[in-house]
């Protein structure tokens, strides 16, 4: 186990290498119209040529451009491994690793949230749905579960906020579901902070536990045929604890890694979630530095984090394997 886990973590610095070029190379593929976007701010109607090209120059160095690419890519490589991510080039200047810790609270919190609503809704109607094969019951709940996956979450978010403020203006739903004028901590309000959180954290919950609860209900079918189970039911033993106890166990295996790979789509889900309901996470804050004013080390940090935060999270989540079913042995 201890190898194991050693090569993965060597595996995953190399990942992270292969991430960080990418997103180096990805975000200068086109620098001069960021450069223009970000001289603009000084660049007036009547501005000399003098003055433009200044102005451009200053946006050269504000987005850490002056270099050649060669040297930028040397220089970037080896602060992100010192963890520098660089400061922000706009605003008070702030260190961009300080920036993200501070958003990283409510991004993190949104998506446990998020997964825990949708486990929530995932197992038992997976379960049911498996147990209850081709039957009415099973036939409504996959005609549910399309449904669910059929909807772009930021479609539903915003049909759910018209309904709201349309035809339940004043009322519990509108407080409950639609988007609040301003966020609040959960340690200014709790309750207010909860509601915030609910509507964003029970949408995308639908699509995610749609995906989750799809491929459970396939691994408790196989699970269910094979000759264990059938020798628990022989056995005499309740049907509830022959589904939980010995099928789902070992049905949820696999279903852990799709919760892991469904951590990347939670995050890029969450971008347009945060900036609906006025989330003030990781994903409002890539938003408002790419639309707003291009700002590169913002948007490098925040795809390094989210990174690192995915690739070692599924190492956490292939370790499980082995708690879960004691057979699986790494090597």
């Amino acid at each position: 186990m201890q190898q194991y886990i050693i090569r993965r973590i060597l595996l995953n610095f190399f990942v992270l290498f292969l991430v960080a070029t990418m997103v180096f190379a990805a975000l200068r593929i086109d620098t001069d119209t960021v450069i223009s976007r970000r001289a603009g701010t000084c660049i007036g109607n009547t501005i000399s040529q003098e003055d433009a090209e200044r102005c451009r120059n200053i946006a050269k160095t504000e987005l850490g451009l002056v270099d050649s690419i060669p040297k930028q890519y040397v220089s970037f490589i080896w602060d992100t491994v010192q963890l520098d991510l660089g400061t922000s080039s706009t605003g008070n200047k702030d260190p961009i690793i300080d920036e993200i810790y501070e958003r990283a609270g409510p991004s993190i919190e949104l998506g446990l949230m998020q997964i825990a609503f949708a486990l929530a809704i995932a197992l038992p109607v997976g379960v049911i749905s498996a147990v209850k094969q081709d039957g009415p019951v099973d036939y409504f709940l996959r005609f549910f579960s399309i449904l669910a996956l059929g909807i772009p979450v930021f479609v539903l978010a915003v049909l759910v906020i018209l309904l709201t403020s349309r035809y339940a203006q004043g009322t519990f739903l509108a407080d409950w579901l639609g988007p609040h004028v301003e966020y609040v901590g959960w340690t200014e309000d709790p309750v207010q902070h909860f509601k915030i959180m609910f509507a964003p954290a029970v949408l995308a919950g639908l699509g995610t536990g749609a995906i989750i609860m799809r491929f459970l209900r396939s691994q408790m079918l196989e699970v269910l045929r094979q000759d264990y189970v059938r020798t628990a039911w022989a056995k005499g033993l309740k049907e509830r604890v022959v589904v939980i106890r010995h099928a789902l166990k070992n049905a949820f295996i696999p279903v852990l890694t799709i919760v892991g790979i469904l951590l990347g789509n939670i995050v890029s889900g969450n971008v347009i979630l945060e900036f609906i309901y006025g989330i003030p996470g990781l994903g409002n804050y890539v938003v408002l530095n790419i639309s707003q004013n291009p700002n590169f080390p913002a948007v490098q940090g925040v795809v390094i984090v989210v990174a690192m935060v995915l690739v070692f999270v599924n190492l956490l989540i292939d370790i499980t394997y082995g708690w879960l079913d004691p057979r699986i042995r790494y090597s």
